[in-house]
């Protein structure tokens, strides 16, 4: 008797669905793995700001999906999914294409969410993806220019003021990259850096509330009132309309307007559109609309079909929207994939939170570290990029990112030789002797190659 032909379709390359497929190809899984992606990278959006603020390059943060699956037996399939049918079990893409499937994963993560606050989708930027980045660096520096130009103050002061929307997680490490680096773009033209403004616009009476970050609001609070100016936080402000010069806000029952040429959008999310019109009742969704699922992230209606990331919710088990979670479920998912072709037992998500990061500007962070500690400053920045950088996908990418930063962390931030050895040893601590060995014997070796060339 012939052996069943298993092909699984993963229809988004965030977090869950490209780890899943990596785990399968890892896990030498029996059937075909098609990974359909409308992006040509993967973003790796907690360090989207290290990227934007010049930090980072484009190849740690932003890898090309077909590097990373090469070699993987995975079929990727850049292209936009027009229609996905549960019950045909079908996707269909905007090419004319589509796939049949024995088994879906959905890992299409969520939409920024503008609450139908009036001109907030027209006039706001997102930072989602490369494009939001690369969009907000030229607005910003155009506005910089601009101001440098111009006599009228008030004109000046708009375009050096930034307003950011949501004081959550997002809204804070973009605040925090913002009051650090624009006014360096500032005085590198000459500018006076004092006249930058960055505002954090909140709904909530505290940054952070009810945010997985939440026991890190002090040292957060702390942070923002260091950057090189200081950020401005204004609570219980409810953003009514953003305009191309000002954002309106309603604070106390009444109406003020924040001149300003910049509003960037960080108030929340919205569930993706294929999500939303799938034929699931609203009784298995949750009251974000995200899809429930079970202890072993299968749909309860169709048990071929597996969620994750921000698009699903585990019922019973509600767990923050993370990078780490994220990762986490697209290995149970691999896993249970394979248990089925295999017809063995699938087994329930075990979700092990490490803790939580948050960037505070440039070399700066806080971390809470299994909900035991908290660390603060250039410790928990260390602390920061060293995960992060080890749960970059593929060992190749991992490894190659991971030696460039340390490259520039180590040693080319700290040249004083005492401070040198001290990074040296909080590196080996974080990441291992083996990453900073090989490091360090690289330098060994680029340094006298130099030395060679002296002679």
């Amino acid at each position: 008797m012939n052996s069943p032909v298993y092909q699984t379709v993963i229809v988004g390359g965030g977090f869950t669905g490209l780890f899943t497929a990596l785990h399968l190809a890892r896990e030498r899984y029996p059937g075909s793995v098609i990974l359909i992606e409308k992006n040509e990278r993967f973003c790796f959006k907690p360090l989207l700001y290290e990227y934007f603020d010049g930090e980072m390059e484009t190849f740690q943060v932003l890898p090309r999906f077909s590097e990373l699956l090469r070699g993987s037996g995975v079929i990727f399939v850049q292209d936009t999914v027009q229609s996905i049918d549960l019950h045909q079990q079908q996707v269909s893409l905007a090419s004319g294409n589509s796939y049949k499937y024995s088994n879906l994963v959905l890992g299409l993560g969520s939409v920024t969410g503008y609450h139908h606050v009036e001109g907030a989708k027209e006039n706001a930027f997102a930072f989602w993806t490369q494009a939001d980045a690369i969009a907000l660096d030229r607005h910003l520096r155009d506005c910089l220019q601009k101001a440098i130009k111009t006599e009228d103050a008030q004109q000046r002061q708009k375009l050096l003021t930034v307003v950011v929307v949501g004081g959550g997680a997002s809204g804070v490490e973009m605040a925090a990259t913002l009051a650090d680096f624009v006014p360096q773009w500032y005085d590198a033209l000459g500018g006076n850096s004092a006249e930058v403004r960055v505002i954090i616009l909140n709904h909530g009476q505290k940054i952070l509330d009810g945010d997985i970050n939440d026991p890190l609001g002090l040292i957060a609070e702390k942070a923002l009132q260091k950057r090189t100016v200081p950020i401005e936080i204004i609570t219980g402000a409810e953003a009514t309309a953003v305009y191309l010069n000002a954002v309106e806000y309603k604070k106390n029952n009444q109406v003020n307007t924040l001149p300003t040429y910049t509003t960037i959008w960080t108030a929340g999310t919205s569930i993706h559109p294929l999500i939303e019109n799938l034929p699931i009742p609203q009784e298995h969704r949750d009251h974000h609309n995200r899809l429930l699922v079970n202890s072993t992230m299968q749909l309860l209606d169709f048990p071929e079909v597996f969620a994750g990331g921000d698009c699903a919710a585990v019922q019973n088990n509600p767990l923050p929207a993370t990078a780490q979670v994220a990762y986490q479920q697209g290995a149970n998912i691999a896993n249970n994939l394979k248990a089925i072709a295999a017809g063995e037992a699938l087994k329930p998500l075990h979700v092990n939170i490490r803790g939580t990061l948050l960037k505070l500007g440039l070399n700066d962070a806080g971390a809470n570290l299994f909900n035991v500690f908290e660390v603060a400053g250039e410790p928990a920045h260390l602390i920061r990029q060293a995960t992060y950088l080890t749960l970059l996908p593929t060992p190749i990418h991992d490894f190659k990112a991971t030696t460039e930063w340390l490259d520039e962390e180590i040693f080319h931030h700290h040249l004083d030789p005492q401070d040198v050895s001290k990074k040296v040893v909080q590196a080996v601590q974080l990441l291992g002797v083996g990453v900073v060995g090989v490091l360090a014997a690289r330098k060994l070796l680029r340094i006298l190659g130099d030395e060679e060339k002296r002679e």
